[in-house]
């Protein structure tokens, strides 16, 4: 199966890039929208998703990879919520800001833009491409 590609926010007071980059390895849990939690749910070792801080910056910092997939929330005590643990991939060379994103046409279409509140967005491949050339490579 192809590599798919996300986006996962988290605030940087909570758990920024720094927290991940410092623990080498993260669970990524605590997701209670279904839509949110079906992206986890449909995400494989391999994947790899863009570290976006919400509220304080609104900006993708960093490349993170799925390390484990098909995970059960440790946070949810009935077991019913979706969690997968992801690994610090690199630093973007200069983050790309919601503003950024917004004012290019040709990501007007991606879930961040039209569905502003997911915290665990898609990311389709050239949109992905896009913003890699967005951030310098």
């Amino acid at each position: 199966m192809a590599k798919r590609y996300w986006l996962l926010k988290s605030e940087p007071d909570a758990y920024g890039w720094r927290h991940l980059v410092r623990e080498g390895e993260g669970t990524w849990d605590g997701v209670r929208n279904h839509r949110a939690a079906n992206n986890l749910r449909a995400m494989e070792v391999g994947d790899e998703a863009f570290f976006y801080h919400s509220n304080e910056g609104r900006e993708i910092v960093g490349i993170v990879e799925v390390s484990a997939a098909g995970l059960a929330d440790p946070s949810d005590p009935d077991g019913k919520w979706a969690a997968v643990k992801v690994k610090p991939v690199r630093k973007l060379a200069r983050s790309v800001t919601l503003k950024q994103i917004k004012a290019d046409p040709a990501l007007a279409d991606m879930e961040l833009v039209k569905l502003s509140r997911l915290s665990v967005g898609e990311v389709r491949p050239e949109e992905w491409a896009h913003i890699l050339e967005m951030a310098g490579g």
